[in-house]
């Protein structure tokens, strides 16, 4: 199987989607179990009239919001689903390749570090530039 760097950014990218929309889902169902209350008088209709206090409550949650939490639902299943199977061919292959370049991969694309702060966890007096180059290397060659 053959992976390039547009697959490593779209793993980051989508997982990144699934945690907005999950996010959004969070503040939708917030606000379906937020509760409003107020206050009102009014009077007997018949004698005597009589002053009353009534309490009214409900939720701000409305049909669009209903509407909308569950198309937000349906597609972060479709999305996770889909991020989960690019998250299984990404994690397939790296089994696949060498070790170095498997902790190369993790800083640079999984953990954004720069080429200079993946070449200090390299150790062994590797380079930023070094490295770059030893990644740029394994992809055009795979």
């Amino acid at each position: 199987m053959s992976i390039d760097t547009g697959i490593l950014n779209d793993y980051i990218d989508a997982c990144a989607v699934i945690k907005e929309t999950e996010e959004e889902i969070r503040k939708l169902k917030k606000k379906k179990r937020t509760i409003l209350q107020t206050s009102v008088k009014g009077s007997n209709p018949d004698w005597p009239y009589e002053e009353q206090h009534f309490t009214i409550q409900g939720t701000a949650f409305d049909f669009v919001d209903d509407g909308q939490l569950r198309i937000e639902e349906q597609m972060l299943k479709r999305q996770r689903a889909n991020a989960e199977e690019l998250k299984l061919q990404v994690e397939e292959w790296m089994q696949g390749i060498p070790f170095r370049m498997q902790r190369i991969i993790k800083y640079k694309f999984f953990d954004d570090l720069t080429w200079d702060e993946v070449a200090m966890l390299m150790g062994r007096k590797a380079t930023g530039e070094g490295v770059k180059k030893q990644f740029q290397r394994f992809f055009k060659e795979n």
